[in-house]
């Protein structure tokens, strides 16, 4: 088993290691995690210092990485592997303790790690990939250790690791009805069971209520974060179709494995009710994708525990062996041609498939020499924050309408004095064209503010 752990592992690494350090462009979303760690880190309090809507436990872990290096891009992509790899080894644990198949391996840790290596999505750090790391630590504690049922402490856990993964990615609080379902097959008082877990999930975040009721972030916690639903998260930059398109080996492995296992006997009980629990895990996953209309940073990590599930059946033993053999090196090929297709001539414009890396971000040139200083954009292009630092609460502009939309309200005049604080930025940069009404109502604050030769760029005399 030991050799089979090493294989894995260095397959898995020499997949995605030699891109890493050819390196990756910046993404939206990194950028934007990148700023939040760093105002978190610098003594801002989410919500109510900073208007943006990251998830609190994901905000934190952006606050706690800064904490280690300033802008850490390489840090979170190697957590991000770390991750992807717990993952993996978890969900495999789990299926050979349980037994929830015949047959025991890595199969399940392979298929997961090979299909995430698709597309270079799941090579950066998100709140997604956070919070499906609770989620999958949760599966084993839904599952009943003995035919008495459930320890009640087991179901409290897997409530609140569940709750955990929501305060990552808030879409991950559907995975209740992965919970609820569980133990309606598994627990004899379903009824009692049920409130046990949905203790467990309402826990973490009575806690963090508490904590922000105490800080007086409670109403931006509502207003920003949760008030907005599941919609307000940073996209992946990827077009539709190209996302479409990465998702066919995904699928198509899916497919398989999913004709392969309905067509499949199980002999125990238990294993019958697991596989109609990871139906609805597939299920639930569809759901969470596409709230964000499959738009969301690793949205891909949702695919990956059932999917490494139903790959048990297709990897299981036939007497046409090679072909199974056959199946795999396809499926190895393919990751090898969609991750690496930009560093192959042609091979881009052969599969209509542009690389990853043409969406990412780059510094706007007409900025290159605003380095190191602080800055307030007024606007939705956050690319001037590349070498510089934020120093409002004005970091999501979409969320920032609350005061900049309503300038014609006292109240939201007052607010913006307010943020702007003692000492405000150095530099703006007007994209919406606000400053001269913001002259108006704040001359005290933003006269001070004279235009440069770059166009849309103030700078505080």
């Amino acid at each position: 088993m030991s050799t089979q752990l090493l294989a894995l592992v260095l397959l898995v690494l020499a997949l995605r290691l030699p891109l890493l350090w050819l390196g990756l462009p910046l993404t939206a979303a990194e950028l934007r995690a990148l700023l939040v760690g760093e105002r978190l880190h610098g003594g801002a309090m989410p919500y109510r210092d900073l208007y943006d809507g990251t998830a609190p436990l994901a905000a934190a872990a952006f606050a706690a990485l800064d904490a280690v290096l300033v802008r850490p891009v390489w840090l979170y992509r190697m957590v991000a592997l770390g991750l992807l790899f717990i993952q993996a080894l978890r969900l495999n644990l789990v299926f050979n303790r349980y037994d929830v198949h015949p047959e025991r391996g890595y199969v399940a840790a392979l298929t997961y790690l090979l299909v995430g290596s698709v597309s270079t999505d799941l090579d950066a750090l998100s709140p997604l990939l956070l919070g499906n790391t609770f989620i999958v630590f949760a599966l084993s504690a839904l599952l009943p250790t003995s035919r008495e049922g459930y320890d009640n402490r087991r179901l409290f856990r897997a409530g609140f690791l569940i709750g955990l993964g929501a305060l990552c990615y808030l879409p991950l609080s559907l995975f209740v009805i992965v919970g609820l379902f569980a133990v309606v097959i598994f627990a004899a008082n379903s009824f009692r069971s049920s409130l046990l877990l949905l203790c467990g999930f309402f826990f973490p975040y009575a806690l963090v209520g508490t904590f922000f009721f105490y800080t007086d972030a409670l109403p931006g916690f509502v207003q920003f974060h949760l008030q907005p639903g599941l919609t307000d998260l940073i996209a992946s930059g990827l077009p539709a179709g190209l996302q479409l398109r990465l998702l066919i080996v995904p699928m198509l492995v899916l497919a398989l494995a999913l004709l392969r296992s309905l067509g499949t006997s199980l002999g125990l009980v238990f294993q019958v009710k697991f596989r109609q629990m990871m139906l609805v895990w597939l299920a639930v996953a569809a759901v969470a994708a596409a709230v964000e209309r499959g738009a969301a940073p690793g949205a891909l990590v949702l695919l990956l525990p059932p999917l490494a599930y139903f790959s048990l059946f297709l990897w299981q033993r036939n007497r046409q062996s090679w072909l199974l053999e056959l199946l795999l090196l396809l499926i190895i090929n393919a990751v090898v041609v969609l991750r690496y297709r930009a560093h192959v001539p042609r091979l881009e414009s052969l599969l209509h498939m542009p690389a990853e890396s043409r969406f990412g971000l780059e510094p706007d040139p007409r900025y290159a020499a605003l380095r190191g200083q602080t800055l307030l954009i007024l606007g939705p292009d956050d690319r001037a924050y590349f070498n510089n630092h934020p120093a409002t609460p004005y970091l999501d502009w979409t969320l920032s309408q609350v005061d900049f939309g309503h300038l014609n309200e006292y109240a939201a005049v007052v607010r913006v004095a307010q943020k702007m604080g003692p000492t405000p930025p150095t530099y703006l940069l007007d994209q919406s064209r606000s400053v001269p009404r913001l002259k108006q109502l704040l001359p005290s604050i933003f006269s001070a503010y004279k235009p440069t030769d770059t166009p849309g760029l103030y700078k505080r005399k």
